[in-house]
């Protein structure tokens, strides 16, 4: 079998770094022989690898001091990494996230290499930094593909490479254990995410406070860690909405807490692909997610099977939040329609393209970059 090494930041709890291990576990089942390469060490591990699937940790993120210092230390990375894949000795490499794909290239010059980068958030939104944004659009051409998730996001790449190098591969919905029943749910809205102003917790803080669920005791749970804690839990007691609204932190199994809810949330401002929106539907759940640029609106279908509204509209926000609380036998129509991501995204039907497209790349031969 083909010998491929996936490389990522960390294995921390984010959606690219689900996929990133998720995928390496999938292919490792069926007999590749894979390495997973992380630049950060074990303390940040949230997510587990197959036994089967060889590990590589560099833990070669530390924080460099001036620009001549940030230079230096990113030619001493490169090397670094340029020696771990070598040992390795792959016959391609999948590189996940926007500074890792950059730090990969520039290590593998030269190498023979191929590499192929996979972008996972919308590029034309989240912004890299000029110095990052800079080195992809010289970087990115060198690479045999690229990977992104929806058309929208092609067309951006198509921009930066030839459009035959393009690929788009979405997301699919992990193994999961059977949803419960709706009606034995309890009367809460769950949103999983990071803590940061890309997802919005703000607006649906906000949304929540002014919709009827409020008086009409529902909870709402936000799940995850990040800069914004300390703004968020201000705003929650300002509104004085403590006995109501939690943000229990990371937890090991966000199925469990879907399984509990009615009703999920996704409040982005922008998106890639939304592993939370898919695993929320695949668990029965009714969803509302905000028509991001890119990723809620290929997941749902808008009133079929969840809805969707404009980006930072707190008023919109509300209003869904009280059509679903306030109508469950909508509700449950919705989330029972929602449960077919699991066929639409399985995996039986993403897999194969990702393993077509290593295929293609190592037929093209050794890198010539």
């Amino acid at each position: 079998m083909s010998r491929v090494l996936l490389a990522i930041s960390s294995l921390g709890p984010g959606g690219a770094e689900r996929t990133a291990s998720e995928l390496a576990n999938l292919l490792a089942v069926k007999g590749w022989h894979l390495g997973f390469l992380t630049l950060s060490g074990l303390a940040s591990d949230h997510y587990v690898l197959d036994p089967r699937v060889d590990r590589i940790l560099l833990d070669l993120l530390w924080d460099s001091g001036s620009a001549w210092e940030a230079g230096r230390d990113f030619l001493r990375r490169g090397r670094m990494i340029r020696r771990a894949v070598r040992t390795f000795a792959p016959q391609v490499v999948l590189s996940f996230v926007d500074q890792t794909n950059v730090r990969v290239l520039a290590a593998l010059l030269g190498s023979g290499i191929p590499v192929i980068v996979c972008e996972q958030i919308d590029p034309r939104v989240y912004r890299v930094g000029h110095r990052w944004q800079l080195a992809r659009r010289v970087l990115y051409p060198l690479a045999s593909a690229t990977v992104v998730q929806t058309e929208a996001v092609a067309a951006w790449a198509a921009r930066l490479v030839p459009r035959r190098r393009v690929r788009v591969i979405p997301n699919f919905v992990r193994l999961l254990p059977e949803p419960p029943p709706f009606r034995l749910r309890e009367s809460m809205i769950l949103a999983v995410g990071r803590l940061d102003r890309q997802k919005g917790f703000d607006l649906l803080i906000e949304a929540f406070a002014a919709s009827r669920a409020r008086v009409e005791a529902w909870r709402l749970a936000i799940l995850g860690e990040g800069p914004q804690r300390i703004r968020l839990e201000t705003m929650i007691r300002e509104l004085g909405l403590g006995a109501q609204v939690s943000l229990p932190g990371v937890v090991a199994e966000p199925a469990e807490w879907l399984a509990r809810a009615r009703v999920f949330v996704l409040s982005s401002r922008f998106e890639g692909f939304p592993n939370a929106l898919l695993e929320a539907m695949a668990m029965g759940c009714a969803v509302v997610a905000t028509d991001c640029p890119s990723g809620p609106r290929e997941i749902i279908r808008n009133g079929h099977d969840g809805l969707l509204v404009p980006v930072e509209r707190v008023v919109a926000l509300t209003s869904a939040l009280d059509h679903l609380t306030e109508q469950p036998g909508r509700a449950e129509g919705l989330a029972r329609a929602a449960v077919d991501v699991r066929e639409r995204f399985a995996a039986e039907r993403i897999l194969p393209q990702w393993e077509g497209l290593i295929g293609t790349v190592l037929k093209r031969g050794p890198s010539r970059r």
